[in-house]
């Protein structure tokens, strides 16, 4: 199909971005409605099978997480792929927690949330920001976030069975920074038009979001959580 003649696509593309984005958005802030409440009943559950097989409990909740992730890909050009990924928030909730119940054995456990939830909140602004406003392309950090990712799951999965707390911590920092990168890597791919379906964007920034959570509250309850 031929361009009119003084039709500016670039202004087109921009349009369609912006709106995949604003709409990514929207979503991203429906689905921390449903993480709340699976995180509520996840406060409510018994996760002691964790501790006797620490190692089959991780794996199965993997393949519950990739199981509905792909269920959402291939539901994502319909309504009820946003259902389904809203579903998989509320499971998302869930799976916090266990952290959660630990927090609550500090007696600044409550406050150490409060803050790892106003950091990350606050990290995501900044990263979002930059990748919207600069308009630099920064899709040439896949690979390297990728392979980082992947060092980041062995190390996990290793530290399974070593329990060492040192490499614990060096997991958490690692994580908050490869994942506030993803934001940044994520959001971009929305602005510069990598990214045209806001399901799957959605997706990716609520994963960047959650796993930046979670490693900042790790950090913190093992830096300056208080039993007493």
């Amino acid at each position: 199909m031929n361009t009119p003649v003084g039709f500016d696509t670039s202004l087109a593309t921009g349009a369609s971005a912006n709106r995949v984005l604003r709409n990514t958005y929207w979503l991203l802030a429906l689905s921390l409605v449903p993480t709340i409440l699976g995180a509520f009943v996840g406060t409510q559950m018994s996760f002691a099978f964790m501790a006797e097989s620490p190692l089959m409990s991780t794996l199965l909740m993997i393949a519950l997480m990739f199981g509905l992730m792909f269920g959402v890909s291939a539901l994502r050009n319909s309504i009820a792929g946003v259902f389904l990924l809203l579903g998989f928030t509320f499971v998302m909730g869930v799976f916090l927690g266990p952290i959660l119940q630990y927090s609550a054995g500090f007696a600044n456990g409550g406050q150490l949330v409060g803050i790892a939830a106003g950091g990350t909140a606050l990290v995501f602004f900044v990263l979002a920001t930059i990748a919207t406003v600069s308009k630099r392309d920064f899709s040439n950090m896949g690979k390297f976030l990728l392979i980082g990712l992947v060092m980041l799951i062995v190390a996990s999965l290793a530290n399974i069975f070593l329990h060492l707390p040192a490499l614990a911590l060096t997991i958490s920092a690692l994580s908050v920074l490869i994942f506030s990168a993803f934001i940044l890597y994520d959001v971009s791919r929305v602005v510069q038009g990598g990214e045209t379906n806001y399901v799957m964007a959605t997706l990716s920034i609520y994963l960047d979001i959650y796993n930046l959570f979670v490693n900042l509250l790790q950090l913190l309850l093992a830096l300056a959580g208080n039993r007493d």
